[in-house]
């Protein structure tokens, strides 16, 4: 090749690179999945996202491309204010005021795309939105979206194990799954989130395998006895809180764990549980629930939604229209809640109407019965006889009563649809295209992800269920990843500083702390013959005594004495005669008892029996430790001195010790009442000693 060829050829290839990078700078023409960008538009002007006030905002600036998906973007941009004296920006897109009053225009660009945001300072900063249908980005992807997309994005699978291990990691099973059926969530257990480093890569790995929008990545990180973050700080859980009657308690709870999801980017949550627990029968929600008294329910689970929606979590009440007054498990049969309407608007409803107006984000909808709401019949595939159609698949409960009656305008989800209540009776398909005509926007679980969804396209295709039904659900869900902020980024955070930072949130000292102001203000004496505090001399023996949990009750009593001898009773709670000797030459017997089942509490049990027994036996006073129910005591009524303390973390078992010996005062109040086991009443609701 000539002198004069190699010149030419250097010469073309040199403006070919120059074109290429030129596509790339320029954000008109760059490129992104195959689709070119439209417009850059400040996140904050679209019309769904909060409107927000105080002083000091982080504004984001997204492209929006021309098959109607957005992201964040950052990389080149630029801000700009025009009226600095009143509100000062920087290049991270953070405005602050400084005091002076005035308004002021935000201005940010890239290349020759612009967009800009009003602000204004009075007693504090707001922001005013820019109005015009180029903000209208939701309606504008949705009418951009195939069917399939549009119902990927109400599907949200769990991956809790593959092939029988755990799913700790992504595996290109699961993101091919999530990318061939372009889903919108998927929801973690216990068995994903072992650590916080590999949680918060398997978090990110799945918003990485997300088609084009960002995923809902959801957890049951309730506190208590519902506690999935292996590595996270263990809330002691809603009836601790109901027992210490502090909103500002349960609101802080509500945003530690909020910070905690939130930080290993998992962004919403199926809490608080808004359940009213007046039925001591009840085997599935219990401790979960705040109490049985509509109110308090009301006041301390809204202060907790705020506090995981002040975090950036997604906030959902569970499970409507109520699953308090139950005596069946729905993962295990259908339980049926048999009062009208009014009945339900003073108690089962009443903590989702304050909710509602509080504005959480989410709803769960309950695998339960109301026939005096809706007794429409379907017929069971399990029995084939009539069966009354459950909540979750009842157009009367979700859209007549939810939707129009108490106007809830968020999201609504189904439970799990793998649960007994619904896949016994229901064929899988059958079952989400019910739950969607009723009013679900978000199918949890689905059993059989491939079926569900071709099944759905079915349904629309056949003119079973309409095509805008299901774009009013899309709509909701895209508004709720707007307003909590969750969308793919054109440049994510490096993964190791993902990490750096959740390992600073999760279990920190501060939340920590929280953990154990809760846990000491719950413990409630709700019985006490003159026994505690304990004011022992250094050489008098305690007998600690139990199965569940012993050792962790047994620790937190020689924390405070030493002597102290650990009895641990048979499987089937008999004792040796040494036992009984040890137990009978005893200065003080303590006993824990755990149970979550109605048969657990009867005096025919093993363990009432032994603990009754224990009581007769002995002249040294008996103390009982209820280490999860506060029913517990329906059974041995006339033990010497009893203590609640509504669930099983070391926190509570520590403050439990603490108020033992005196180093805490009780402060608890029952936030349920105590029947007497022939059904008279034991203990009111509101009881609680101190001393």
């Amino acid at each position: 090749m000539s002198q004069r060829m190699k010149m030419i050829w250097m010469y073309m290839v040199t403006i070919v690179i120059l074109i290429s990078q030129l596509v790339v700078a320029s954000p008109v023409l760059a490129k992104k999945k195959n689709t070119m960008v439209q417009d850059l538009i400040i996140f904050q002007n679209i019309p769904q996202t909060e409107t927000i006030a105080g002083n000091l905002f982080v504004l984001k600036a997204i492209y929006k491309y021309e098959d109607g998906h957005f992201e964040h973007t950052t990389s080149e941009v630029k801000w700009q204010s025009t009226n600095p004296k009143v509100a000062k920006v920087d290049q991270l897109g953070n405005v602050e005021f400084t005091g002076t009053k005035g308004s002021a225009q935000i201005k940010v660009s890239k290349g020759k795309l612009k967009d800009r945001i009003g602000v204004r300072y009075k007693e504090q900063g707001e922001l005013v939105k820019k109005k015009g249908k180029r903000y209208d980005v939701i309606d504008q992807a949705i009418k951009k979206m195939t069917l399939e997309e549009k119902i990927g994005q109400m599907l949200m699978p769990d991956f809790r194990t593959w092939k029988g291990s755990d799913v700790t990691k992504m595996l290109p099973e699961i993101e091919a799954l999530v990318k061939k059926y372009h889903l919108g969530g998927v929801i973690l257990f216990r068995e994903n989130v072992v650590s916080t480093e590999q949680t918060a890569r398997l978090v990110a790995d799945y918003q990485e395998a997300a088609d084009k929008y960002g995923m809902l990545v959801t957890i049951d990180q309730e506190g208590g006895v519902v506690t999935r973050l292996q590595s996270g700080t263990d809330m002691p859980g809603n009836m601790a809180l109901g027992a210490t009657r502090s909103t500002e308690l349960a609101s802080r709870v509500g945003l530690s764990i909020g910070e905690e999801l939130a930080s290993l980017g998992i962004n919403m949550n199926f809490a608080p549980d808004l359940d009213v627990n007046n039925n001591p029968d009840n085997p599935v929600i219990g401790v979960r629930s705040f109490g049985g008294n509509p109110k308090l329910v009301a006041e301390l689970g809204t202060a907790y939604a705020k506090g995981l929606q002040a975090a950036g979590v997604a906030a959902t009440a569970k499970h409507f229209p109520g699953h308090g007054d139950t005596a069946v498990d729905s993962h295990l049969g259908l339980p049926e809640v048999p009062y009208d309407k009014e009945r339900l608007k003073e108690v089962e409803l009443y903590p989702f109407q304050i909710a509602m107006e509080a504005n959480i984000d989410t709803i769960m909808t309950a695998h339960v019965t109301f026939p005096k709401i809706d007794d429409t019949k379907a017929i069971s595939q399990k029995t084939g006889e009539e069966i009354a159609l459950p909540a979750t698949l009842s157009y009367k409960v979700l859209t007549e009563l939810m939707r129009n009656e108490m106007k809830f305008e968020g999201v609504i989800t189904t439970d799990a649809m793998n649960m007994n209540a619904i896949a016994e009776h229901f064929g899988s398909v059958d079952a989400a295209i019910r739950a969607v005509k009723a009013g679900t926007d978000i199918v949890l679980m689905p059993v059989g992800l491939e079926d569900v969804a071709s099944g759905l396209v079915k349904a629309v295709k056949t003119k079973d269920l309409s095509e805008k039904r299901i774009e009013q659900s899309v709509e909701r869900i895209l508004t709720l990843k707007l307003k909590r902020g969750i969308m793919k980024e054109e440049s994510p955070q490096p993964i190791e500083e993902k990490i750096a930072y959740a390992r600073s949130i999760v279990g920190s000292l501060e939340h920590k702390q929280i953990e154990k102001e809760v846990a000491e203000q719950s413990i409630t004496l709700v019985k006490n013959n003159y026994v505690l505090p304990l004011q022992l001399n250094e050489g008098d023996e305690i007998v600690v005594l139990g199965r569940t949990y012993l050792i962790d009750l047994a620790n937190a009593v020689k924390k405070h004495h030493q002597h102290v001898t650990v009895v641990e009773a048979n499987a089937d709670y008999t004792l040796s005669p040494e036992q009984w000797e040890r137990i009978r030459d005893a200065k003080v017997v303590i006993i824990g008892s755990h149970t979550s089942t109605v048969a657990g509490r009867s005096i025919d049990n093993p363990q009432m029996r032994m603990i009754n027994h224990v009581i007769a036996e002995t002249s040294a006073p008996v103390i009982g430790i209820g280490i999860r129910n506060p029913y517990d005591v329906m059974a041995f009524p006339e033990i010497d001195s009893y203590l609640a303390m509504y669930g099983f973390r070391p926190v509570s078992f520590e403050a439990a010790g603490a108020a033992i010996f005196g180093k805490i005062t009780p402060q608890g109040k029952l936030p349920v009442s105590i029947p007497t086991l022939d059904g008279g009443m034991l203990y009111e609701y509101g009881h609680g000693l101190t001393f």
